[in-house]
């Protein structure tokens, strides 16, 4: 193939473009122009030497994000089958090293969009099944900012299946291995997504039984074990707390016109209930001969803490195209009541008065004290978040068009607390945040456009913000990025963000509080003690001044198809650095003395724990990414496939003239590897079902669908059943003769439930249809960029190929049990051919320390100091492996951290701790019924049930901690650490 100039090949891929654009078959006409024996490659121009013309094969997926960098990470139909989740949120979780941002800020969530464009809230989708999703794709957090969000979160973009439709129920049992407790869960979905519209019911409920010290064997702290007779703590204190939980979301989303504006509505009540024990009273007493003994007392009443916490929210968001913008309103509010009851301490001063007068013994019976009552306190947390974004394109420079972002937006939150313990009783406070910013994107060389080719592709990102809060004054915040795509294989960025931050409501100003009875490990002595904790806020606080750094890059492997390593560097810096109190070493003892009490022996009594503020805190980390992917196994054979249709003659007449579907080729084909050989894939002429119709014929097809999948039963009984295939009749009529009702019920949902039936592919391959709704409108360029191949991302299928699985189409009859456009309602099926994938993620603390204050000690996190119970590791790795091969599924993660210490042995009688490395594994196996051969046909009942066995922490792992003469601390003792360890989980879902 001879190579041509980029100028000749955009303006080649331009014309190209505006020919499919006019053409009715979509990619057909492309792929006709192809020999039988050979095989193009999607996104290629291919020269035909002797007609010296250029034929581009070109797809563009609806939905995909727009951005100048290639995606971290993409998951076609097969990748995401091959995690065996349950939810899209439950896929998330099993994502977390690829979508959680390295920069170290906030909760590292990731932004979440859906089709391309912004949603409310995270509510809306979270519960859907990943069969729904036709693929997913992971951007840098520099994407985030073209949305109107900060640059340290990553980017999630899930595409939706245009048509898909599926009831769902799903339950859970797990259990540790040694017993102890359980925990049930029970989810209902209900989905259907018919193009722009979508419907979304789930319901859910859950339960998790208590678990005591006892039953763990926990040793009891100095201070709270009386003599031989009295009650054991261990049976009054829980490790794992008593929980139920309820939930119920409805979520609606709508097109509103033909010009892509919609609007999604979303509410969701929760409610969650727990219940803990939190020991037992104790009391010293005195004889008068001086004389004293610990007592342990109050088994009929011990100490609880019952807690509900009830959450009412709704969200809205509106999407729509004015002119040349995309605009994009979203509103959440939501509601949480917490209502909490604690068992007061049971009043002892009159047995301490009576063992001191000599009445009671005071090694005998205490009897029964009156019920002390409960502390209750009650909490209301009222928000509201509102947004509005514009995107456009205003302005074509030499490198392509200025994407400019614009946002604004309101945030309220009103903070309500009342406390009995509480001093004050009752405290409110509320924030407003007006809030507006700009990003703009230059794009500065550019390949396409051949300005400045040879440097590559090479853009400037900037943004400002400012936030004016109405309790803190004014904050700004701004950020600078460059994107330099070296090659299509090769990626550089580089982001410096500085912002103003505000402490939050509850650091100000939640109410004071005593909890007594606390255990915490005292470092100067080397025990572990109970004493009196205060929580609470502290309204001095001031504005934190942040700046971060952070590079990356991004390589695609050339040895193996659609891989990459991702290398990453972040360097944070912040002053004035509000946080809660950390853990009580002699250092931190030193610096806040007033914070501690102890009394004449040096026994600890109590912490003030409420939030302090730091001079500065300032870390850097290298953070390397290992995405790694491929089919696995080997397609179904013509007899497999044949075998498998026989199974479902619909399915069969579904397809192109009743042919074969997934890999297997038209005759005289063989689909390449990585490439579909379905419908409309570049394996075989066609497109979808009916793709070899004459343009006559795909007009009548197309008034015949109007009327048969009319929702007016009168108007659909009519259609004429004569315009169908002859070949297709027949499978509808039953053993008289006679069209079969039953039959023809299934093929008018499946029928009328796929995207585009008449001569266009209904899957990713040769996607003609218009991006989804609320999706910007494309510009000049963009619309030339489309012809272009898109750089391929590790984890998945390529917009150029048709299936993940090397030739797993996304075509399919739709209807019935997680129906969409694909034929397995789990997302399996294809071809045959299954998946494997290997994902790895480490990050190397580079410097990690804390000024405490102008001119004062500075705590290496790193080497000895801690600002938590839990010190800082320096190295950290999490893997993830995965299988899926026709039905099979089994995936292997692992976690490690290293060992760290924690110094405390300042003063004498004081100890350092060691903290140990831990390595943890998780095992999770799962199989589609539908796939097991002929089992369905024998046990109905398994017809779309898919059961998983999962195992955490196989090895039944915890992290050792011990003191410097090698003992493990009271505090410290592995079932605190982790109560639950190994455990197992069976789950049976089912799709109706």
């Amino acid at each position: 193939m001879r190579h041509l100039p980029p100028s000749f090949l955009t303006l080649s891929a331009t014309l190209a473009g505006a020919a499919l654009a006019l053409t009715p078959a979509g990619p057909a006409f492309a792929q006709e122009t192809t020999q039988p024996d050979e095989q193009a490659v999607p996104g290629e121009a291919v020269v035909d030497e002797a007609a010296n013309e250029i034929i581009v094969f070109a797809r563009s997926l609806r939905g995909q994000v727009d951005a100048a960098e290639a995606p971290l990470l993409e998951l076609g139909e097969e990748d995401i089958a091959s995690y065996g989740a349950g939810s899209i949120d439950e896929l998330l979780e099993l994502l977390a090293p690829q979508v959680t941002s390295g920069s170290g800020r906030g909760d590292g969530r990731p932004v979440i969009l859906v089709n391309g464009v912004r949603i409310a809230s995270f509510r809306e989708l979270r519960s859907y099944p990943p069969e729904a999703i036709e693929k997913v794709e992971v951007f840098p957090e520099s994407v985030a900012q073209k949305y109107g969000y900060s640059a340290d979160q990553r980017v999630v973009n899930i595409i939706l299946k245009a048509n898909y439709a599926s009831r769902e129920i799903e339950a859970e049992y797990g259990q540790p291995w040694d017993g102890g407790f359980s925990t049930q869960e029970v989810e209902a979905t209900l989905l259907r997504i018919s193009g722009p519209s979508r419907f979304n019911l789930n319901l859910r409920w859950e339960n998790g039984s208590i678990l005591t010290e006892a039953e763990r064997g926990v040793l009891q702290a100095v201070g709270s074990v009386g003599l031989p007779g009295d009650p054991d703590q261990a049976r009054y204190r829980s490790l794992v707390s008593d929980t139920a939980g309820l939930e119920g979301t409805v979520n609606w989303t709508t097109s509103l016109d033909d010009a892509g504006t919609s609007l999604s509505l979303n509410g969701t009540v929760e409610r969650d209930d727990s219940f803990s024990l939190q020991g037992l009273d104790t009391v010293t007493l005195t004889d008068p001969g001086g004389i004293t003994a610990l007592r342990v007392l109050g088994a009929e009443d011990p100490r609880t803490v019952d807690r509900r916490t009830t959450t009412y929210s709704v969200a809205s968001a509106l999407n729509a195209t004015v002119a040349d913008w995309q605009l994009t309103g979203t509103v959440d509010a939501s509601r949480q009541d917490q209502r909490t009851l604690t068992a007061r301490r049971a009043d002892t001063s009159g047995l301490v008065a009576a063992a001191a007068a000599g009445t009671l013994p005071i090694t005998g019976d205490l009897g029964q004290l009156p019920d002390a009552g409960l502390d209750r306190a009650d909490s209301t947390t009222d928000t509201l978040s509102s947004k509005i974004t514009a995107n456009g394109r205003p302005l074509l420079l030499p490198a392509g068009d200025l994407s400019v972002t614009l946002d604004a937006g309101y945030d309220w939150t009103r903070l309500t607390r009342e406390d009995t313990r509480s001093a004050t009783q009752r405290a409110q406070l509320t924030r407003g945040n007006v809030n507006g910013g700009i990003s703009v994107s230059i794009p500065l060389t550019s390949v396409r456009d051949d300005f400045l080719a040879d440097v590559g592709n090479l853009s400037l990102n900037l943004t400002g913000g400012v936030d004016h809060l109405s309790d803190f004054g004014t904050l700004t915040d701004w950020s600078a990025g460059l994107i330099w795509g070296v090659t299509d294989t090769l990626t550089f960025r580089a982001t410096r963000v500085g912002r103003e931050q505000a402490p939050s409501l509850a650091q100000l100003g939640n109410p004071t509080i005593e909890t007594p009875n606390v255990s915490i490990f005292d470092f100067n002595t080397g025990q572990t003690v109970l004493a009196t904790i205060i929580s609470g806020g502290n309204p001095t606080l001031p504005e934190q001044q942040q700046s971060d750094w952070n590079v990356g890059v991004n390589w695609q492997l050339p040895f193996l198809e659609r891989s990459n390593i991702e290398l990453e560097y972040v360097n944070t810096q912040s002053e004035d650095v509000a946080q809660g109190f950390p853990v009580l070493t002699p250092t931190i003892e030193a610096a806040f003395p007033r914070r501690v009490s102890r009394d004449a022996d040096g026994r600890l009594v109590s912490v003030d724990q409420r939030p302090v503020t730091f001079a500065q805190q300032k870390s850097s980390r290298i953070r390397v990414g290992l995405n790694l992917t491929g089919p696995l196994g080997d397609p179904f054979t013509p007899e497999q496939q044949a075998a498998r249709e026989s199974r479902d003659p619909l399915r069969s007449a579904l397809r192109p003239g009743g042919g074969t579907s997934g890999g297997t080729a038209a005759p005289g084909r063989t689909p390449s590897s990585g490439q579909s050989g379905g419908p409309g894939g570049p394996g075989r002429r066609g497109g979808g079902f009916g793709a070899d119709l004459t343009p006559e014929q795909r007009d009548q097809m197309a008034a015949f669908r109007q009327t048969f999948c009319s929702s007016d039963p009168a108007v659909s009984g009519a259609a004429d059943l004569t315009v169908l295939p002859e070949g297709l009749q027949q499978r509808l009529r039953g053993p008289d003769g006679q069209i079969a009702p039953e039959r023809l019920q299934t093929f008018r949902e499946r029928f009328c439930s796929r995207e585009a039936p008449f001569g266009r592919s209904s899957g990713a391959g040769g996607q003609t249809s218009a991006p989804g709704a609320g999706a910007p409108p494309p510009s000049d360029s963009e619309r030339d960029e489309r012809e272009q191949p898109r750089p391929a991302a590790a984890g998945g299928a390529t917009p150029q190929t048709g299936g993940p699985a090397g030739g797993a189409p996304r075509g399919g009859p739709g209807g019935g049990p997680g129906s969409g456009r694909g034929g397995n309602p789990f997302g399996g099926g294809g071809n045959g051919q299954g998946r494997w994938n290997l994902n790895l993620d480490y990050r190397y603390e580079l410097e990690n320390e804390a000024l405490i204050s102008e001119g004062g000690p500075v705590l290496d996190l790193l080497n000895g100091d801690a600002l938590t119970s839990d010190p800082e590791s320096r190295h950290r790795v999490q893997l993830r492996g995965g299988l899926f091969y026709r039905g099979l599924g089994a995936s292997l993660q692992g976690q490690y951290i290293s060992a760290s210490d924690l110094n405390g042995s300042i003063r004498p009688g004081g100890t350092d701790l060691r903290f140990g490395d831990l390595a943890t594994f998780s095992l999770r196996t799962f199989v589609n019924m539908n796939e097991r051969g002929t089992l369905t046909q024998r046990v109905p009942l398994l017809e779309n049930v898919r059961v998983s066995f999962s195992i955490d922490n196989i090895f039944d792992a915890r992290r050792r901690v011990t003191d410097e003469a090698g003992v493990v601390p009271i505090r410290y003792q592995p079932f605190l650490q982790d109560a639950v360890g190994r455990r197992f989980e069976i789950e049976l879902r089912k799709l109706f």
